[in-house]
């Protein structure tokens, strides 16, 4: 899937695509993601610099989190632990890339929403954050048997959804409404 965005009178696009792990090791992935989905969502933007400095925010919804399913919640990166900023990755034209590890294969309904996001700016202390593109993916667990959910473009409205959860969890930032173009 390709989604474009526009940034700063720039025209940039991210190129997602989801395949089954085959091979954990390979993409450094834990064991247990053998046979479910990974994600990679590259970003070709002529930005160059600060200017392409962008970020990924991803919240997960699956059957097995704190709520069972309700809600979403934060993706963590376990590699690096608890972070102080919503970001998944951070960098100039950062990639995305998840692949999601259960020991189990028991039932399970798994929904991430990805957004690429960018810092606006500072107030006092305050990082404003908005989004310029988001994406679903996922997968289902069904009588053992995986079923990858395809990429679909998300709206101002799904994020908008998110900014109680991000304002909680990062009381710092402010995370802006709308998707945004500068």
């Amino acid at each position: 899937m390709h989604l474009p965005f526009s940034l700063r009178g720039l025209a940039g696009d991210v190129d997602i695509s989801l395949d089954i792990t085959r091979d954990p090791e390979d993409l450094g992935a834990m064991s247990e993601a053998i046979g479910l989905p990974h994600c990679q969502a590259t970003i070709d933007y002529p930005g160059r610099g600060y200017a392409a400095m962008l970020g990924w925010v991803q919240l997960v919804r699956s059957t097995d989190n704190n709520s069972g399913g309700k809600q979403f919640e934060m993706d963590p990166l376990m590699l690096v632990g608890e972070v102080a900023h919503p970001f998944a990755f951070f960098g100039v034209t950062p990639t995305l890339f998840d692949a999601p590890a259960r020991s189990s294969r028991a039932d399970l309904d798994w929904l991430a929403h990805s957004f690429l996001c960018y810092l606006k700016d500072i107030d006092g202390d305050v990082r404003i954050v908005p989004a310029i593109a988001g994406f679903s993916w996922g997968f289902t667990i069904a009588a053992g048997e995986t079923t990858v959910v395809p990429a679909r473009p998300l709206t101002a409205a799904d994020w908008s959804l998110h900014r109680d959860l991000l304002h909680a969890e990062h009381p710092g930032w402010r995370f802006v409404e709308e998707f945004e173009s500068a």
